[in-house]
């Protein structure tokens, strides 16, 4: 049968069907447990579909192809029937050789949480790294799915609060050449082969499909989503210089974008060697097939589209309605999962910030520059901070708050720990003399580069790291925390460690930063517990003369904002957020009301004295403050405090019990 591709067992054999438009001939080779090959021409060809049943074959039978046709490079054809080659829909990889798996896997109990966005904090962590230094996992767990399904690791994610983990990639991938040979590995994984089958290496058992299943089963049990980190724009075959291993010995032409004044080379809207080319229908529908493979059959919550614009360019340029996002956007499966894009890749127009469909959301790069450059004490950022903790209308607009990923580190760049410790990268053990990773950190040291026994500079080091987790958790949209991050994890200063399998890039819980797991935790609770800071709609400011904004700008005299004040050199702002006028509703149709806060923040040098804003009446409570424990405080309007250098503070006034005060029709 020519559907469905790939190897499919129905109880007494199996179906192999493979897609190639170029072959002559396919030969299916199959291994027995001792390795030996037996060789088989799939007898059938329907349309482009090489196909062939083979009874008594089933489970567990290990195979690979060898795919006869052109060898014409300068024509963008490399057959080579010396390859083995991968099948581009195994479910299970191990080296070049594939294996037919079961489906089957008892998910009695599991429940779709459908967390909505605005409800939805993400922690991106990575497999391998989560548990490899965790005391509590069991070693032969470390570093696994299920080390990462540990009761000590889901514990940790269950106590913070997040509500979903975004995992750096988990399908098939490989380690290039050029790692290999300085005896280093792909450590991130975004170099896959394998669009289906998960990463074997992660598996502490011979079945890394059963052992991811029963992760994603663990982390829904504890309230958590799944998010895929996935790589559909390249494959891990690399350049024109690189061996076929799957799809360039299957039909290079068909697959990859060829330069159409030289099909020897590659289109490489990536930065590593080519790009996949879902214009293709048959490539379309492969990542359309793993997409919804990996949402029905693993159970997973939603994607993360590694270079998304990769993906959108029709013909060259992106397009917010090209196939492959009017395909995702219309299907039954795909469009109910959460969807995010990295908004940019390396092509020309290649920063699509903003541009993605309205079902979509997007990491916002714009927050993460401007709230760094804001708590360094960059000049002219007042404004900037202001669009992006009030969630990036003025990016998102057309769409929700929620459209925007916040985040101020990710796995690609400094930990939040190095980003206040480092202003320059070391990335020497990447072993490229320095020149890789972001060159533009917007960083700062605080007087030394690196560690430091100055009790001055690691006090400041400590206060702006819960600067920044405050500030990220505080504004509208939908917070991203790098993981460790929360335990004041370090790479020593390197921004780029996608090639170091080792403590550098590994969780160091013996080491953790007790205080700011602390200070994490109450971030997460206080956004749970009030709505305010996770509004679905964007703040409107003014509606009447004789209500109060929903959001208000002050100075840090208690006077409001005006055009001049944004343009005038501070570097504090007073944010009034009214917990009264939320103009959505929940999910019963009843009208949300909440406490108002008052959120006073100071990136300066020197301490500031701040106003509570005189029409703001009635008793406010102190809950945080960045630069110290809060004792009990309270504050009527009209009345001041002082806030340390480089520190912030909230302010709550708990909501009033005249029902309707303030209250509008949402």
């Amino acid at each position: 049968m020519p559907r469905p591709l790939g190897a499919t067992f129905d109880g007494e054999g199996t179906n192999f069907a493979l897609y190639s438009e170029v072959a002559t001939r396919v030969q299916l080779c199959l291994y027995d447990d001792e390795g030996v090959e037996t060789r088989v021409l799939l007898p059938e060809r329907t349309g482009h579909v090489w196909h062939g049943y083979l009874p008594g074959r089933g489970l567990g039978q290990r195979y690979a192809y060898r795919v006869f046709g052109p060898h014409e490079p300068h024509e963008g054809h490399r057959c080579d029937p010396e390859q083995l080659l991968i099948d581009p829909y195994a479910k299970r990889i191990d080296g070049r050789i594939s294996t037919v798996v079961s489906d089957e896997f008892d998910w009695s109990g599991d429940v779709r949480l459908d967390t909505s966005l605005a409800h939805t904090v993400i922690y991106e962590a990575h497999v391998k790294g989560m548990s490899m230094r965790h005391p509590d996992v069991p070693e032969a767990l470390r570093g696994t799915y299920a080390g990462l399904a540990h009761p000590a690791i889901i514990g940790h994610l269950s106590d913070l609060g997040v509500t979903a983990i975004e995992l750096l990639p988990v399908q098939q991938f490989v380690h290039e050449r050029f790692l290999r040979d300085k005896g280093l590995k792909n450590y991130w994984g975004y170099a896959p082969i394998g669009f289906f089958a998960p990463h074997a290496e992660y598996a502490a058992t011979d079945d890394p499909v059963r052992e991811l299943k029963s992760m994603v089963k663990a982390m829904h049990q504890a309230g958590i989503e799944v998010i895929l980190d996935v790589v559909y724009n390249h494959t891990g075959e690399g350049g024109p210089e690189e061996a076929p291993l799957c799809y360039r010995g299957i039909d290079n032409r068909a697959y990859y974008r060829l330069a159409p004044a030289d099909r020897a080379r590659y289109i490489d809207y990536t930065g590593t060697g080519n790009t996949l080319d879902v214009r293709n229908p048959w490539v379309l529908q492969l990542v359309m097939d793993s997409l919804r493979y990996w949402v029905e059959e693993m159970h997973v919550d939603g994607f993360r589209f590694d270079l998304a614009p990769a993906l959108s360019r029709e013909p060259d340029t992106p397009h917010p309605q090209s196939g492959f996002l009017r395909a995702v956007q219309q299907d039954p499966v795909l469009s109910r999962v959460k969807l995010i894009a990295e908004p940019w890749d390396l092509g020309p127009d290649g920063y699509q910030l903003g541009r993605f469909p309205m079902q979509w959301s997007e990491w916002n790069g714009r927050y993460r520059d401007s709230v760094r450059d804001f708590w360094r004490g960059a000049d002219g950022m007042l404004g900037e901070l202001a669009c992006r903790i009030s969630g990036s209308a003025d990016i998102f607009g057309h769409r929700r708050p929620y459209a925007s990923i916040n985040f101020v580190t990710a796995h690609d760049g400094f930990t939040l720990r190095d980003l206040v410790s480092y202003e320059e990268k070391h990335n020497e053990a990447n072993l490229e003399h320095n020149r890789d990773g972001h060159h533009d950190n917007r960083s700062k040291n605080y007087g030394v580069e690196g560690p430091t026994d100055d009790r001055a500079i690691r006090e400041v080091r400590a206060r702006q790291q819960r600067n920044f987790l405050a500030t990220l958790l505080l504004s509208q949209g939908v917070p991203m925390i790098l993981g460790g991050d929360e335990l004041g994890r370090t790479q020593l200063g390197n921004n780029n460690a996608y090639c170091l399998d080792d403590e550098t890039s590994w969780l160091d819980w013996e080491h953790a930063d007790r205080e700011l797991q602390e200070w994490t935790r109450t971030l997460i609770r206080l956004r749970a517990e009030h709505p305010v800071f996770r509004r679905r709609r964007f703040f409107r400011g003014i509606v009447s003369p004789s209500k109060p904004p929903d959001i208000g700008w002050y100075r840090p005299n208690g006077q409001e904002m005006d055009q001049a004040a944004w343009h005038d050199g501070l570097h504090a702002l007073g944010v009034f957020l009214n917990g009264s006028l939320i103009e959505t509703r929940d999910e019963r149709g009843e009208r949300i009301r909440d406490d108002s806060f008052y959120w006073m923040v100071n990136a300066g040098k020197e301490a500031r004295v701040f106003t509570l804003p005189a029409t703001l009446d009635r008793a406010w409570t102190l809950v945080l403050d960045s630069a110290a424990k809060p004792e009990p405080a309270t504050l009527q309007g009209g009345q001041t405090t002082g806030l340390a250098p480089r520190s912030m503070q909230l302010w709550r006034r708990t909501k009033l019990e005249v029902s309707g005060e303030y209250a509008i029709d949402g």
